[in-house]
């Protein structure tokens, strides 16, 4: 909203409305990642009987050392909560595509460890997954746009993730 725009309940000064272009932008972005979410997920359902949340559990897993990580890491780099993790993982378990392993160094710990079953999935699903990615985004895209769309978006992530200890995010807690 601009300031011509400003709802009658609002006070006079003290807000910085997004003007008529800023609106259109926000709209726009909200309105692409919104059906790009829901392009991915049904492909993954489609293809793997499993939501884009859970497949992106199983990347991280496929890319960590010994195919392992800890829930609170997962969690971290899922940017999920502890336990929207927990029942993702629960589901993942009873796949049989993901197995829990207590830590030895941690008693309160456990790590989520990618099974071979798990690794077969991915395998099976990452190029019709690779496939929808691009379609729905690269494909629409020049060299130049995409170089342009992945600063931007580095630029939004980095300001929205704080690196101090104590920072309040859902995934840290």
């Amino acid at each position: 909203m601009n300031s011509a725009s400003t709802p009658a309940t609002a006070p006079a000064s003290g807000h910085r409305w997004l003007t008529d272009e800023e609106q259109r932008v926000w709209r726009a972005y909200l309105h692409a990642t919104t059906l790009l979410e829901d392009h991915l997920d049904r492909q993954l359902q489609r293809d793997a009987g499993m939501p884009h949340v859970y497949y992106g559990l199983l990347v991280g897993l496929a890319e960590a050392p010994r195919r392992r990580l800890r829930m609170t890491e997962l969690a971290r780099k899922s940017k999920i909560t502890r336990s929207r993790l927990s029942h993702a993982i629960a589901r993942l378990e009873k796949s049989g595509w993901v197995r829990r392993e207590d830590c030895p160094s941690d008693k309160r710990g456990q790590f989520a460890v990618l099974t071979e079953e798990g690794a077969e999935v991915l395998r099976r699903t990452a190029p019709g997954h690779v496939t929808a990615v691009r379609q729905a985004l690269f494909d629409r895209l020049s060299p130049a746009q995409q170089k342009a769309l992945g600063e931007i978006m580095e630029i939004v992530a980095e300001g929205l993730q704080p690196s101090e200890a104590g920072a309040d995010l859902p995934w840290l807690r």
